[in-house]
């Protein structure tokens, strides 16, 4: 249990010292324009268009792709819902004002982030479908991970947890073999 409080203790402290830092800094307004518009990205409507995109251009795979992405982001959805209102931790804006991001967070709690999370789950399931799209999708999960902090939304630890947690609801690889046998890709 003291292990677990010192632990925690100094991740806290490091996410509190660059929270001070980001909330402080005068970013330049090319980055102000990215990091908005990234996190405004991974609200949704850009899976969504993703979705309707690989529908129509996807080729034979397509059902697969998208069904495993849908599945990995509902996945993805219900863990950090669950995770939020277990851990109850405040955002980094709830704490200390930011000096010029006036981005309202769509509910109270930080930890994990759900931004990173379905970013990260996407990416990664619709990549191995689509290897061409892996360093724009991975771009795109990246500024959305980036902006949650830089925009006061999430702590650096929240981002974290959402990459990792990301990951695991992605598609496993073995899993390509099954849809290989059941006929649902090339």
């Amino acid at each position: 249990m003291t292990v677990t409080r010192t632990v925690w203790g100094f991740i806290e402290q490091r996410d509190h010292r660059l929270m001070r830092r980001m909330n402080r800094w005068r970013a330049p307004r090319w980055i102000r324009y990215w990091m908005i518009a990234a996190t405004r990205m991974g609200d949704g409507w850009l899976w969504y268009a993703l979705g309707a995109m690989l529908m129509v251009y996807g080729g034979p795979q397509k059902f697969a792709a998208v069904g495993a992405a849908g599945s990995a982001a509902i996945f993805g959805v219900l863990v950090f819902k669950l995770l939020k209102r277990l851990s109850q931790r405040p955002r980094p804006c709830q704490l200390e004002p930011h000096c010029w991001s006036r981005v309202l967070p769509p509910d109270k709690f930080s930890f994990p982030s759900g931004h990173t999370m379905t970013a990260f789950s996407i990416a990664l399931v619709v990549s191995y479908f689509y290897p061409a799209l892996e360093g724009t999708l991975f771009f795109v999960a990246f500024s959305i991970a980036v902006s949650r902090i830089v925009l006061g939304m999430h702590f650096l630890s929240d981002v974290l947890a959402g990459i990792v947690a990301g990951h695991s609801a992605r598609l496993r690889r073995d899993n390509r073999v099954r849809f290989l046998r059941l006929g649902l890709i090339v």
